[in-house]
């Protein structure tokens, strides 16, 4: 028979007060900072959000993606000033439910991919801190947005993790520059317009419209429908009017001793 040993009560004790300190940590949901610095920002944000939940909910919802909105990013178990607030997020394989915060603890799921709209006031700490951060904990693409053009000539930049790393410590791994403008994340080509980002599928080019153009899109098939409905209306009664004149000369020819 295995001896049965019973657990030092010193060990219980340390146990019970590590769970008790955890459990007395608070993780804060909000510190009071507006969404974004401007307006133009602001719609940035929602735009991408937009364009994001929609695109993923119908293509990826196999790996129930959810798209967070300048919510804390909690990184370290234990430490609550250890957060970030990133813009825009995709995380995968997590549940679909509201999130005040996102712990990475708690899921084990990593942001894919961030987008930080950025500004020439923010240039240092997206650029530098945010990107080494993201880098450290293994976000794969990161994308700095620029849509005033205060800092990035081209606006739009992005970084993806190399794909065949060599062998090194993970707090060296190093973000490659993406020339291509393609998320592999996403599968989405990224393309600049004024102030938002346009985003395209692979597969067949096609754009993704944000909510403004959604609503103008069904606004033009709405009109469209009921043209058509219009002239097949306009075609029946000009058929029928047809038929009543066809009519009339046959029964004048009638009249006449003619058969039609």
């Amino acid at each position: 028979m295995t001896p049965i040993i019973a657990p030092d009560l010193e060990s219980i004790q340390q146990v019970q007060e590590t769970q008790k300190i955890q459990k007395e940590i608070f993780y804060p949901s909000e510190d009071g900072e507006p969404l974004a610095e401007t307006s133009v920002h602001a719609d940035a944000i929602i735009a991408t959000v937009a364009v994001l939940r929609n695109y993923l909910a119908e293509n990826f919802s196999e790996r129930s993606p959810v798209v967070l909105a300048d919510q804390f990013l909690y990184y370290a178990q234990g430490f609550s000033r250890l957060r970030v607030a990133p813009d825009v997020m995709v995380i995968f394989d997590i549940p679909q439910q509201p999130y005040d915060n996102y712990k990475i603890w708690e899921t084990g799921k990593i942001p894919s991919i961030i987008f930080e709209m950025t500004s020439e006031s923010t240039q240092a700490h997206d650029q530098l801190k945010k990107r080494e951060l993201y880098e450290s904990i293994g976000v794969l693409e990161y994308w700095l947005f620029d849509p005033k053009g205060e800092w990035i000539p081209e606006k739009l930049r992005g970084y993806r993790r190399q794909a065949n790393l060599p062998d090194k410590e993970e707090d060296a791994l190093v973000y490659e520059a993406i020339a291509d403008g393609l998320s592999q994340v996403l599968g989405l080509r990224l393309e600049v317009e004024g102030s938002l980002i346009n985003f395209y599928r692979q597969d067949n080019g096609e754009k993704l419209l944000i909510p403004s153009e959604l609503f103008a899109a069904l606004q033009t098939q709405t009109q469209r429908a009921v043209d058509a409905q219009q002239r097949a209306e306009s075609a029946e009664e000009r058929a029928r009017l047809a038929e009543l004149e066809a009519q009339k000369l046959r029964d004048r020819l009638v009249a006449l001793g003619i058969e039609p």
